[in-house]
């Protein structure tokens, strides 16, 4: 009989997992809350450094999946701790007795409206860069659809780095993120002047630093270093902006007719409840605490279940793909063992 594996979460990290245990011989079974497999991956336009079609990844995702089991408008109702297994009861009434478990709930994004100053919410000429996926994806939104796009400004860290929004970490990816949406805002309105405004710039992955050179040299988008530090609407309803160039030292006063927030990662809340379910542990950072996180990141402290991809913490699409990997690589060598 075909060991059982129930992996929470259809996003990347949840079908490549299903794939890989599907190429080992075991019987993944994906339970996702959305409609739709792909998670956050399938609702981005393109992906950093190589503007790769995210539709792209996703179908060939989904593709080497065929033979999983895949409950999808489905929730985890309850799960009860066995002798030597668990049995989790679904939304849809579906009972299922396994010994492992893969995490790949994911991460959600924060939420912009918690920044006050920032005026999300409030200005209609502020977006996040969920907002601004979305409209490239579909060309849908009236904060920018037939209007004419002259001055555009980014803000980085919204929600990341920041002790009042209680997430001191990171986010790993707004950054590089910025950089990307900003090159395809200036695809869109060739015309167009475009600020960043950052913290630190951290580009840490392969050929991040050459699409920052890129995004300066060859489409001309300008990089402040320095904190937003007051959003407000003019009589216009255009965005003015002040902030300090802490480079050049010296307070900077833009309008603007769009205004961008990247937002974070946090740690979804199903995350979380669900892991209440099991008392699994939140680590400091407010995602799930892996047994550590050197050696053992796919692992929880509990037997049998393992984790992959942003449930962890923030990361980039290569590397939930490799944690996807490893969770399955580490699940059969535990049941090879049995």
């Amino acid at each position: 009989m075909k060991e059982i594996v129930v992996i929470i979460g259809g996003g990347i990290a949840g079908l490549e997992a299903a794939s890989k245990l599907l190429d080992l011989g075991y019987s993944p079974i994906i339970v996702e809350k959305s409609g739709r497999l792909g998670g956050h991956v399938a609702r981005w336009n393109r992906l950093f450094p190589d503007m790769t079609p995210a539709a792209d990844i996703v179908s060939e995702l989904t593709e080497r999946t065929k033979g999983a089991n895949i409950f999808l408008n489905t929730e985890i109702s309850f799960i009860n701790r066995l002798r030597d297994s668990y049995n989790i009861k679904l939304s849809n009434g579906i009972s299922i007795n396994t010994s492992y478990i893969l995490f790949t709930t994911g991460f959600s994004l924060f939420e912009a409206e918690k920044k006050e100053e920032y005026g999300y919410g409030v200005y209609d000429q502020v977006i996040t860069n969920g907002d601004l996926e979305q409209w490239f994806n579909t060309g849908e939104d009236h904060r920018i659809s037939g209007k004419e796009i002259g001055h555009i400004g980014f803000v980085h860290c919204v929600g990341s780095r920041d002790e009042k929004a209680r997430n001191s970490q990171c986010s790993k990816v707004c950054c590089i993120t910025a950089i990307k949406q900003a090159i395809e805002l200036k695809e869109k309105f060739p015309d167009a002047e475009i600020w960043c405004f950052y913290m630190d710039l951290r580009l840490f992955g392969k050929k991040f630093e050459d699409f920052y050179t890129k995004a300066q040299r060859d489409y001309g988008i300008h990089f402040i270093r320095g904190r937003v530090s007051e959003v407000s609407e003019n009589i216009e309803g255009k965005v003015i902006v002040k902030a300090e160039d802490t480079l050049a030292g010296k307070p900077i006063k833009i309008t603007l007719d769009l205004l961008v927030l990247m937002s974070g990662m946090v740690c979804s809340q199903d995350s979380t409840k669900t892991a209440g379910m099991l008392s699994l542990p939140v680590d400091s950072d407010g995602f799930l605490k892996s047994s550590d996180n050197v050696m053992h990141i796919t692992s929880s402290p509990k037997n049998g279940i393992f984790y992959a991809g942003a449930c962890t913490g923030p990361k980039t699409v290569p590397e939930t793909l490799a944690e996807a990997r490893s969770a399955v690589l580490e699940i059969h060598s535990h049941i090879s063992r049995k």
